[in-house]
């Protein structure tokens, strides 16, 4: 007779119990990693332990890196991740072939728009980074003048959306001192929110677009959690509506288990 699958639903629980998790069991908590503990989301995967959210969403919500990786095809042509420095020399050529003049470079692990940074071109990025002044890895993107930042609030059923403005800062997060308002997505857009929450295996997710002012819409980050600030959703309604995924999530995976064991 097949055991019952062990349940984690709080990070405390997990630390003891790293070594003994198998094929089956399952974490259904965001799990609190430290800088590079990371590797053990594979170790578990490997391992066929199953992960609410998915090991890829925790990932993905913790580095911008991994984001361009995965989701580089919805976001602004030639966003590129840069390890190393021939990686940036290659991109310094690549930028040059076509006339990109400003960058935004965005390091990997800073939220709330405090890892953002402008530079005037590519070439002030190579001599920073050949001084050791620029941490590796990061993300570097064409800067695109007059365009709307917007964040999507996607929690199964229920969509917000509101853009983010900044008179005096080209970053918009409300952090940086920007304000709020409603915003409808187009159908376009609600697929381009699907896509990368499907492809990036996202259970619920925030997500900021970014309109051109040619009206073209790119993927700039997505995350499990954010700030609400400036969402008609409040806090408490967040949260139950988050819980209610994951515990639908945590019910179809007991099923599945369940109808297996018959």
């Amino acid at each position: 007779m097949t055991s019952q699958p062990r349940i984690i639903t709080e990070n405390r629980e997990f630390p003891s119990l790293l070594h003994e998790l198998g094929a089956g069991d399952i974490i259904a908590c965001r799990l609190r990693l430290k800088y590079n503990e990371e590797h053990l989301l594979l170790d578990l995967v490997e391992r066929g332990v199953h992960l609410i959210p998915s090991a890829t969403s925790q990932l993905a919500s913790r580095s911008k890196t991994f984001q361009a990786r995965l989701l580089g095809s919805l976001m602004i042509p030639h966003t590129v991740v840069i390890y190393d420095i021939h990686g940036l020399l290659e991109t310094v050529s690549l930028y040059g072939r076509h006339s990109i003049g400003k960058v935004v470079l965005k390091h990997d692990r800073k939220n709330a728009g405090l890892g953002i940074h402008l530079f005037q071109d590519i070439e002030d990025v190579y001599t920073q980074a050949a001084n050791n002044v620029l941490p590796y890895p990061f993300v570097l993107q064409p800067f695109v003048a007059d365009s709307s930042d917007v964040r999507v609030v996607f929690l199964d059923d229920y969509v917000e959306a509101y853009e983010r403005s900044n008179p005096d800062n080209f970053r918009n997060n409300l952090h940086c001192g920007g304000e709020a308002r409603a915003y409808s997505l187009t159908h376009y857009q609600m697929e381009i929110c699907r896509e990368a929450m499907e492809r990036a295996s996202f259970p619920y997710a925030h997500l900021d677009l970014m309109i051109t002012k040619e009206g073209e819409t790119y993927l700039a980050e997505i995350n499990l959690r954010g700030g609400i600030r400036g969402a008609a959703i409040d806090p408490g309604s967040y949260r139950i509506k988050v819980e209610a995924i994951e515990t639908k999530l945590l019910q179809r995976k007991t099923n599945e288990k369940s109808a297996d064991q018959v």
